[in-house]
């Protein structure tokens, strides 16, 4: 209980300190914002990758976090697994399709406040197929940066399949279950 307390108050005082009525605008820092995903390997491992060209913002609303919105841009080239040639692979028709569908996109639908963050249910577009998708964001703070201008950040941790996304290529082998590690901050407009 002490932590929803904490988190209303976290909100409310970064709203109110920028000097905000109604709603506050952020963009994403793509130098503090990392998109990381791991899938198995034959079972036997992990292999962990991340997209580089990661760009978004969100609303946060000073009286009701109904009103909260956030939105996400992946760059699907930008995928780096530390393989050059299995990351051509990825971009290729087997998977991504990158020269076709260039964008994996998240934009939330509805947002509820749980204990630790937000509860999100949103529209993801990845291989040209959009599904509702939850995501539960756990808020990790806020308050100014080193150069000035409002913060704030938030850490997810969620799984797709990708063969909901059209892309069951290479299963069992290579796993359907993706999972989506992601911290973002942004910086207040």
């Amino acid at each position: 209980m002490m932590c929803l307390k904490t988190l209303k108050l976290s909100l409310c005082l970064l709203i109110t300190a920028a000097g905000v009525s109604s709603a506050a605008n952020y963009q994403l820092d793509p130098s503090h914002t990392s998109v990381v995903f791991a899938v198995s390997h034959l079972g036997y491992s992990f292999t962990y990758g991340r997209f580089d060209k990661v760009s978004g913002s969100f609303v946060l609303s000073e009286s009701d976090p109904s009103q909260h919105s956030f939105k996400v841009e992946i760059a699907t080239d930008s995928i780096d697994t530390n393989d050059t040639k299995r990351d051509e692979h990825l971009r290729g028709a087997d998977f991504f399709s990158a020269k076709q569908f260039p964008t994996i996109t998240f934009e939330s639908r509805s947002v509820t406040q749980i204990e630790n963050g937000f509860a999100l249910v949103g529209d993801m577009t990845m291989h040209g197929v959009t599904k509702s998708v939850p995501i539960e964001l756990q808020f990790l703070g806020s308050g100014p940066g080193p150069g000035g201008g409002q913060r704030a950040g938030f850490l997810a941790n969620f799984t797709v399949k990708r063969s909901d996304f059209g892309m069951s290529n290479m299963l069992p082998a290579i796993g359907d279950d993706i999972t989506v590690m992601m911290s973002f901050e942004g910086v207040q407009q």
